[in-house]
């Protein structure tokens, strides 16, 4: 998660430094300075946390049970409201020298950075709850039922945020912060490119 420290601080550095990196291919008898000034600002920043999707689900997580060699077949039933959070962004930390091409005659920089991917999908613990709970008469008891339909309802979550666009958002909103924090820092022209669309 991007911190106020952390983008004051990529800030400070990258200022310091100028707005310099790997200059693009410059004329015969031209002085190229490379210094890593940009590429440690956008590092510094690290995992870019651009969309949360907050999810309610209900899940019925169910053991069928063979008993009596197979007459019966008793049941142990929960069914939990699932309450949580999908997160999806852009780790920064992956973004590799080359990745950087910056012009400091014209001040423009051309970034090449990873896809947007899910960084986490966990459960609100407060929220989250057995709604009901029945085990058969002859049904024993399955203790780790409600861990498997936390396991199950967070995996739904993940799936729901990607099937709803979050990847999408998540794209459309780490390129604008990025832009945003790039022309903050100097550049007049600011050009980013993502690694999974050519």
């Amino acid at each position: 998660m991007i911190t106020a420290g952390a983008v004051a601080g990529a800030v400070a550095l990258a200022i310091a430094l100028g707005p310099r990196g790997r200059q693009a291919p410059a004329d015969a008898g031209v002085s190229v300075q490379l210094t890593p000034g940009v590429v440690l600002a956008i590092r510094d920043v690290a995992r870019l946390e651009a969309t949360t999707y907050h999810i309610e689900k209900v899940v019925e997580a169910g053991d069928e049970q063979s008993k009596l060699w197979g007459l019966l077949h008793p049941k142990d039933v929960l069914l939990m409201v699932a309450v949580g959070d999908v997160v999806a962004g852009v780790d920064l930390s992956k973004v590799r020298d080359e990745d950087v091409v910056v012009d400091g005659a014209t001040h423009s920089v051309h970034v090449r950075v990873p896809a947007p991917e899910i960084m986490s999908a966990s459960l609100d613990e407060r929220a989250t709850h057995v709604y009901s709970r029945r085990t058969d008469v002859m049904a024993t008891r399955n203790e780790r039922l409600e861990g498997e339909a936390r396991r199950a309802a967070e995996e739904q979550m993940r799936k729901q945020a990607i099937d709803s666009g979050i990847l999408e958002r998540a794209r459309a909103s780490a390129d604008q912060t990025l832009r945003a924090l790039l022309r903050s820092l100097g550049f007049v022209d600011v050009d980013v490119d993502w690694a999974d669309r050519g």
